[in-house]
């Protein structure tokens, strides 16, 4: 019997992060299967239960260097990932910030004369600073000046609740608006299959327009999917 390949994560069916994953998956890697364990501590007991031996079992799940119970259940997870030859992590900050480090963001949601570009400079440079900390392993970002003016409740917040914040400030009342319960057509359709567009509606792909395959694909190749997929050995070569 051939193996096959499960890609287990957190989030619940119909949220945003599950859509997203579902989404790229079956454009890059469709014959992974994608099952959600519906939240975190669920996903770390099916990884402690787990009783197959035959299969390969990727698993996603956030991690939210200052969120402590986020970390506790990061080390359960790698411990009972450990007992297993068949279970791998891929290590991501969390679903929100994928799409904040992706670094033709800015350029696919605004186009070039966009009117945002004006009204949210605050939110674009706190993308930038806090994408560049993170990037460059110096995870102090609370002590950006950007990021502080941005968030006025920096210190109450852990960066999976930033990236969050950021990234619907950035996005919303556009094709690409990002919540934990939704997600943008534009994000998991071809362009231009928004449902809600209006003619007025221009983004940065109105002259360039991307199939689903092509947008899932710059997105593995712009983020750091690319490298922590591969060190899963779920490599995109089409």
């Amino acid at each position: 019997m051939v193996s096959k390949t499960f890609l287990w994560i957190e989030d619940c069916k119909g949220k945003s992060a599950y859509t997203f994953w579902k989404s790229f998956i079956n454009q890059l890697r469709p014959e992974i299967v994608v099952e959600s364990k519906k939240n975190s501590s669920e996903l770390v007991k099916a990884v402690k239960n787990l009783k197959d031996i035959e299969n390969k079992y990727v698993i996603i799940f956030d991690n939210s260097f200052d969120n402590l119970q986020a970390v506790m259940e990061l080390k359960l997870l790698k411990h009972y990932a450990d007992e297993k030859d068949n279970v791998v992590i891929v290590d991501i900050v969390c679903f929100e910030y994928i799409l904040l480090e992706f670094r033709d963001l800015i350029t696919w949601i605004y186009a070039p004369d966009d009117e945002f570009l004006v009204k949210r400079s605050d939110s674009i440079a706190a993308r930038e600073k806090l994408v560049n900390s993170i990037t460059s392993g110096e995870w102090s970002y609370k002590d950006i000046q950007e990021i502080m003016e941005y968030d006025k409740n920096i210190e109450e917040h852990n960066i999976e609740q930033l990236a969050a914040k950021l990234l619907f400030d950035l996005t919303r009342n556009t094709g690409f608006e990002v919540s934990k319960s939704t997600i943008g057509d534009c994000w998991v359709k071809s362009c231009c299959e928004w449902k809600n567009r209006m003619e007025n509606d221009i983004c940065g792909l109105d002259d360039g327009r991307l199939l689903l395959f092509d947008k899932m694909k710059k997105l593995y190749e712009g983020t750091s999917l690319k490298e922590q997929l591969a060190g899963v050995g779920l490599e995109v070569s089409r």
